[in-house]
């Protein structure tokens, strides 16, 4: 086996990441859109620092660099409107901090969403360093690529969030999909299990703290359920 997100299909994470992409993302209205973009800002700085934790645990590791070159520093996003200017590289966290800031929430709402979202990454920051690392396989190797073809079937907008966001996913999907030559790729020979359950699992319940709405338009699973009872209901089915 070669440790793509095919020989994964049994871990538990990998059941997350389903109920993640069956929620109910094309139900959202622009404003649940915009909230859910918050909750992905936040899991885009976990994603930036658990990149670094990696890359401090496998400092000869080309295959890890060449990704790091892809995410970090880079202007594979630019230029975007308000956002970026052509040539103009910064770490993709950054970039969606930007698109946040061109549609500001009240005051009251971005305070309880910065509050939630410290929570959040102050959680992720106590994970264990391996685990850490070995989440950027899964994010990378199939894991993101699902989750954000499933965001871009929210609405279409105007809004400059909703188009700086769905710009942001889209060229994701870009880098992500190709089997060789992709981010998964570069990230594959790291092998994560369900030490990683817990950060798809926080991920899963900030996007639907932030944007309940997540909940009523949701596919086929029940976000709310223990997550071994539903990968046990699966395995039964």
């Amino acid at each position: 086996m070669d440790g793509s997100s095919l020989d994964r299909i049994n871990f538990n994470f990998e059941t997350v990441i389903q109920e993640i992409c069956d929620l109910g993302w094309a139900a959202l209205d622009e404003g649940a859109v915009i909230d859910a973009a918050w909750a992905y800002y936040f899991f885009s700085v976990q994603f930036q620092e658990n990149l670094d934790v990696a890359r401090d645990l496998f400092p000869g590791d080309e295959k890890l660099q060449h990704l790091a070159s892809e995410e970090c520093d880079t202007d594979n996003l630019s230029p975007w409107p308000g956002v970026a200017g052509t040539g103009e590289a910064m770490n993709h966290c950054e970039f969606m901090r930007r698109v946040l800031t061109l549609s500001p929430l009240p005051e009251a709402k971005r305070l309880a969403f910065e509050a939630s979202g410290a929570r959040y990454l102050h959680a992720v920051r106590h994970t264990n360093p391996l685990t850490r690392a070995l989440s950027i396989a899964s994010y990378e190797d199939g894991g993101l690529e699902r989750v954000f073809t499933a965001m871009l079937t929210t609405l279409e907008s105007d809004n400059p969030v909703l188009r700086g966001f769905r710009h942001f996913l889209s060229m994701h999907v870009k880098f992500d999909s190709d089997p060789t030559q992709g981010h998964g790729a570069m990230i594959r020979h790291l092998r994560p299990d369900d030490r990683i359950l817990p950060l798809w699992t926080a991920f899963r319940d900030i996007l639907v703290e932030f944007a309940p709405a997540l909940t009523a338009g949701r596919a086929k699973t029940s976000v709310g359920d223990d997550t071994n009872a539903s990968h046990a209901e699966r395995k039964r089915a």
